[in-house]
């Protein structure tokens, strides 16, 4: 088959062989997938979690037909449409395991699908598993203009948060999202930004901060939320370390969660699809969620569609057509 491989000189397009199901993966046909910033750091060889590397092939989402299945996989069939999320996407087949796989709902392009699983996944968890944000509550979302955040602010909505703030440098960017659920978009160069949020939810501070950016933000995250706030740490994007403000910290009683994918288990892992299939394929079905397609490019030109990624000159999601 054709992929995308890691070698000296970066990623670039090879032949290698078709991946063999394990007795809990499925085989998929590739017909769409979509980028996501770990992708950059698999692109330069770094190990992401159990892959990475040279001879990795990038990709963690991606939509397709089944063409295989293991011997212990019984909800999926050959010819199923699915998406998956896994490890291995930038080529025209990758394996998933069954409990990381979707149906598609009839009405779902593979291109549109593609892009759904990491951003449903990860917001779904942070919102309601980690958060346990209820309905009339507050919630701020750093970095929503990616199409993790974008998703975000679509959950925050459908759960009846009565205030949900995004967050982008990009004025374009800020513009379109109200489009996607939000009530107030607000620029954290401008470092009256926690009063704008605490304004936003009558002085109170916001319930549920949702980061994508860490450093740069994290005492203005303390500053802007509520006593009793959630604050979870999805990404890094703007910096791993910086100053934190302790004693604000334990002043609001705040509860400080960090998430990753890189060490949950498989079965977490299951589970966490398994709660996003229960509580919104209905919406799924429907359209009530998606997510905007920024560019397209083929599985050739995928360091090109990597590079544009890193500059950070999109908005929504980036998808490969295989």
């Amino acid at each position: 088959m054709k992929a995308i491989v890691v070698g000296p000189e970066g990623p670039s397009l090879a032949e290698t062989d078709i991946p063999a199901p394990t007795p809990t993966e499925v085989l998929v046909r590739v017909r769409g997938a979509a980028l996501n910033r770990a992708d950059l750091s698999v692109a330069a060889g770094q190990p992401h979690g159990p892959t990475g590397g040279p001879g990795a092939i990038p990709g963690l989402e991606w939509a397709g037909e089944i063409v295989a299945v293991g011997a212990g996989v019984s909800d999926f069939h050959p010819g199923d449409r699915v998406m998956c999320s896994g490890a291995g996407g930038y080529a025209e087949y990758a394996v998933a395991d069954h409990g990381r796989t979707l149906p598609l709902p009839a009405n779902l392009s593979f291109e549109v699908a593609a892009v759904l699983p990491v951003a449903l996944q990860t917001m779904h968890d942070a919102l309601l598993t980690q958060a346990h944000l209820q309905p009339g509550e507050t919630v701020l979302i750093q970095g929503a203009s990616s199409g993790v955040g974008l998703m975000g602010l679509q959950i925050a909505r459908w759960r009846k948060a009565s205030v949900v703030i995004g967050t982008s440098r990009s004025p374009e960017h800020r513009v379109r999202l109200p489009e996607f659920g939000a009530t107030l978009a607000i620029d954290t160069r401008d470092p009256t930004w926690p009063e704008q949020v605490r304004a936003a939810t009558g002085g109170r501070g916001v319930d549920v901060i949702i980061d994508q950016v860490s450093a740069p933000v994290a005492n203005g995250n303390l500053q802007a939320a509520a006593v009793l706030g959630r604050i979870i740490n999805v990404g890094r994007l703007g910096g791993g370390r910086g100053e934190f403000d302790f004693d604000l910290h334990a002043t609001k009683r705040i509860s400080y969660i960090g998430v990753t994918n890189r060490t949950r288990s498989i079965e977490e892992q299951r589970a966490i699809t398994a709660r996003v299939r229960a509580d919104l394929w209905q919406a799924i079905a429907t359209g009530g969620f998606s997510l905007p397609i920024d560019s397209r490019y083929p599985l050739a030109e995928a360091p090109a569609a990597l590079a544009r990624m890193k500059a950070n000159e999109h908005f929504g999601k980036i998808v490969l057509s295989v």
